[in-house]
């Protein structure tokens, strides 16, 4: 192991590390570890991660918190696919999530915030870096590459904006009187999820988004302290900034972006001497990992030169259904808070299995889960441990699986398999775990015991299927 490898496991030279603030989930327990540099005024908190020829550092949204923001699946694809090729930085500004907070009336300053992204570099050993600034984390970084230039390897800008209020020379900018029920709107639904209605569209009316982006925004910062930091943003101005970057500069936006305006990106196209600029469909742009994959291939091509070769849209896999018998019956006996807090250990527990038995969760259906593994015997073990060790709780699930051809799009599947399983499910009863035929026949020769249940007709799918239910797994 060389020298960058063991300080991208080790965490560099830091004087304290830290190992999480928050209960762990099955994604915040591969997360990197949490450690600490001190600064002039608190301590920065930062992780390393990945492998590569070069650094990238990751300079997101002014309220985050890198400990959190793994335990979304698709967060954590997100910054493991820059793991792939790069070794990754990423830190909580001065007054975020892990770093010290600071006074409401001595906020931090654009110099404050490039002053904890150098000493987090220094820490790390490392010289130069590719800087990726997204959103509210663009004007940081294009501070700091005019400012150091000789430490920027290249500038990556995401839905970002130089300015964003209007003036006399800017009339792209937002009106004044705009920013301020803009403010008042996030001030009031701070931590509620709210904000996917600007941020994010395509997912606004997904509940487990709702959920997720508000506990992360809670746990990144308090609302009195969001409310006066984003008036701060709004008084940002980094227009003169953009003719001394000298760093290759690549800027994405997406088209139709209602915050950061598409002419927000090409004005800062315009103004940086040679950056590459690339319009994107969508509105999308916050949480970052929300249609992704074509921010994520433009960042590889720009970064390493070359483009990202497709994976196979086609795979053989086996699929797994689950699903919680009795569920409406049992939130309503139970009340709101109390089903809240089992199906997050129900949740906890199939997350744990599923990481067992390489298993992939593709998403959660209300009260289950799909998730795919890449052998069927290993599935079938995991859903028979899922449904025995749920009745812990004192709930049953059901179970259903069947290998076939997948098709694979943006992180989901579809095709005749994923009906297949789902169908297979839906007549388990409770507590069982039933397979097709076609799955049984692949794990011949195993110690997995079956029991005939017959033929079926399966809803919507041709012909007659010979399903068997698990009863033994030595």
């Amino acid at each position: 192991m060389d020298d960058r490898e063991a300080q991208s496991r080790a965490g560099a030279g830091t004087p304290v590390s830290h190992a999480g603030a928050h209960p762990p989930s099955i994604w915040a327990a591969s997360a990197p570890e949490i450690r600490y540099v001190k600064s002039e005024d608190g301590y920065v908190a930062y992780q390393v991660f990945g492998q590569g020829a070069f650094d990238i550092m990751f300079i997101g949204n002014w309220a985050s918190n890198i400990e959190v923001m793994w335990e979304h699946p698709s967060m954590a694809r997100y910054l493991n696919r820059l793991g792939h090729f790069a070794r990754v930085i990423c830190f909580d500004k001065r007054g975020a999530g892990l770093s010290d907070p600071v006074p409401l009336g001595a906020l931090p300053t654009l110099e404050h915030w490039m002053d904890d992204a150098r000493i987090v570099l220094d820490a790390v050993g490392s010289e130069e870096t590719a800087l990726i600034g997204d959103a509210e984390g663009g004007p940081m970084a294009m501070m700091f590459a005019a400012t150091y230039p000789q430490r920027t390897r290249a500038l990556v800008l995401v839905n970002t904006f130089a300015k964003m209020l209007r003036a006399a020379d800017y009339p792209i900018g937002m009106p004044e009187e705009a920013g301020e029920r803009l403010l008042q709107i996030w001030e009031r639904a701070w931590g509620t999820g709210i904000v996917l209605e600007l941020s994010a569209p395509s997912v606004a009316d997904d509940p487990e988004m709702q959920r997720w982006a508000g506990r992360y925004m809670r746990l990144s910062a308090p609302p009195a302290a969001c409310t006066r930091m984003y008036r701060w943003v709004l008084q940002v101005d980094v227009r003169s900034v953009l003719p001394s970057i000298q760093a290759p500069t690549l800027i994405l936006h997406r088209v139709d972006n209602r915050h950061y305006r598409v002419a927000m990106g090409r004005y800062l196209a315009e103004h940086i001497p040679g950056a590459k600029y690339v319009e994107l469909p969508g509105a999308d742009w916050y949480p970052p990992f929300v249609n992704a994959q074509p921010v994520l291939d433009e960042i590889e091509e720009f970064l390493t030169g070359a483009r990202p070769v497709p994976a196979q849209d086609r795979i053989l896999a086996t699929v797994l259904f689950t699903d919680i018998v009795g569920s409406t019956d049992l939130a309503a006996r139970l009340g709101d808070q109390r089903w809240l807090d089992l199906k997050a250990a129900h949740d906890g527990l199939v997350r744990t299995h599923l990481d067992r038995y390489r298993g992939k969760e593709v998403t959660t259906t209300g009260d289950g889960f799909l998730a795919t593994f890449d052998g069927p015997a290993r599935a079938v073990r995991c859903a028979s441990e899922i449904a025995s060790s749920v009745e812990s709780l004192g709930i049953k699930i059901r179970a259903g699986l069947h290998s076939g051809e997948v098709e694979i799009q943006d992180g989901q599947i579809a095709g005749i398999a994923v009906h297949i399983a789902a169908r297979v499910m839906a007549l388990a009863d409770a507590g069982q775990v039933l397979v097709s035929g076609t799955l049984k026949d692949l794990v011949v020769g195993s110690t997995i015991r079956f029991f005939d249940r017959g033929s079926h007709s399966l809803r919507g799918i041709p012909g007659e299927w010979r399903l068997f239910q698990v009863t033994g797994l030595s």
